[in-house]
């Protein structure tokens, strides 16, 4: 148990949501700049139609469905998920999400094993820090 890691209730409505291109935008939750050791976790919102792209990490991640209807890719393969299906996708395992609704947003809440994780895009090859994405120089939506 850390001494320097305070409880807190987390209210995403007045918190910041980041802009993560594509139509999608990430709140962050439990992070390392909150004072998280071992996991990281937050919401994505995805707006009608949006996606991001084929990716892998260097640790596990799950993803919960909080609203509407997702098409996710995990290593070639295309599964439909409605609210509250979880996916579980080890790392190193390329997979994407993207709402199936051309009318309707989809949300998601992300849960990553490791403080330390990392996205690669695949067409890219180009690497990242998933917490980078939250960084104060971020583009804001709200």
């Amino acid at each position: 148990m850390t001494d320097h890691f305070l409880a807190s209730v987390l209210r995403p409505a007045e918190l910041t949501a980041f802009s993560r291109g594509g139509g999608a935008s990430t709140i962050p939750l439990v992070t390392k700049h909150r004072g998280a050791e071992v996991f990281l976790n937050g919401m994505t919102r995805f707006e009608p139609g949006a996606g991001i792209p084929l990716h892998t990490h260097n640790c596990p991640e799950s993803v919960v469905i909080l609203q509407g209807n997702a098409v996710v890719e995990i290593d070639g393969e295309e599964h439909h998920l409605s609210t509250w299906d979880t996916t579980y996708v080890d790392a190193g395992v390329p997979h994407r999400f993207r709402n199936a609704s051309a009318t309707e947003p989809m949300r998601i809440l992300w849960t990553y094993a490791s403080v330390e994780a990392t996205r690669t895009i695949v067409a890219t090859g180009a690497t990242s820090r998933v917490d980078a994405e939250h960084d104060r120089s971020a583009t804001p939506d709200k």
